[in-house]
């Protein structure tokens, strides 16, 4: 076995947390996988893990390591990418953290299109609506929607959201419409929680974004859950189109304060600071920014 099969290996079992599920991602006996980390272990003459019945757990001398095969593992990627370049092949791995509803209604499709076309690129799609630390945790890119970034984020614009701000028939009948966002102190709010400051919204009044704050009754982290409790008559959401517009097309809501459109949000792609881009990865952004651009 190499040193690199084993190294690769280790990284695998690090970030899948068991011997078992880097050998099912794999598709190799559990066995295979214990022989590479022992005999990596016997080479280096150290303990890179401790295993029990529960759970897996890296050593001090480990967590430094792993690190290190990162670096090595990616320099070697970027080495095979370059000569792939020169003969327009594309392969090799590309991780990345994807928001929950806006990856899976929206980028999905277009992600097992480009893994359709490119079957030596093996993406692995991590959905979730958390942020994540690209570098610590070996992400190649993510995809984020937002208006705020770190002075310090490598970032390309790849598409765009705009905000609704819906409410049923039902609700409207029952409290009355909201003229002017200031009037929303007065209703029944929706609040997303993965946003910052959820119990403040913005709006455009006279061409310039202002901030007004809100009275939620109701939080959560998912959008999709908040478009339901506003079907349902709950109260007034403040959600993307992409997760409103099947309840708006169905009248089972109704656009409000279409006068103070929110602000635009941009879909951007973020990049790590700490390591060149391979060319599989700056072809999928390219990808995914043809594809968005051409569904607006």
């Amino acid at each position: 076995m190499s040193k690199l099969k084993s190294m690769e290996m280790f990284v695998r079992v690090a970030e899948q947390g068991s011997f078992s599920a880097a050998a099912r991602e794999k598709g190799i006996a559990r066995s295979i996988v214990t022989r590479h980390i022992a005999q990596l272990e016997e080479a280096l003459g150290i303990k890179l893990m401790t295993r029990s019945t529960r759970r897996l757990t890296l050593t001090s001398a480990g967590s430094a390591y792993l690190e290190k095969c990162k670096e090595i593992i990616d320099l070697v990627e970027s080495a095979e990418t370059e000569l792939a370049e020169e003969h327009q092949t594309l392969r090799g791995a590309v991780r990345m953290s994807l928001p929950l509803s806006y990856g899976v209604r929206c980028l999905a499709p277009f992600l097992l299109e480009f893994a359709e076309q490119h079957p030596e690129v093996r993406l692995r799609m991590n959905y979730n609506d958390q942020r994540v630390d690209l570098i610590e945790e070996g992400m190649d890119l993510a995809v984020r929607i937002t208006q705020r970034f770190a002075d310090s984020d490598i970032v390309r614009r790849i598409g765009a959201v705009q905000i609704v701000v819906t409410a049923s028939p039902e609700y409207l009948a029952r409290h009355g419409e909201p003229r002017h966002p200031v009037d929303l102190l007065n209703h029944d709010c929706l609040s997303y929680t993965a946003s910052g400051n959820y119990d403040v919204w913005q709006f455009l009044v006279d061409g310039k974004p202002a901030e007004f704050p809100v009275r939620a009754h109701l939080h959560s982290n998912n959008g999709v859950v908040l478009n339901q409790a506003a079907v349902r008559g709950m109260g007034i959401s403040y959600q993307p189109d992409f997760i409103v517009a099947e309840s708006l097309a169905a009248g089972q809501i109704k656009a409000i304060l279409t006068e103070f459109p929110p602000p635009e949000l941009g879909v951007y792609v973020v990049l790590p600071s700490n390591r060149q881009i391979p060319f599989r990865v700056r072809v999928l952004i390219d990808f995914l920014a043809d594809k968005l651009k051409s569904n607006q």
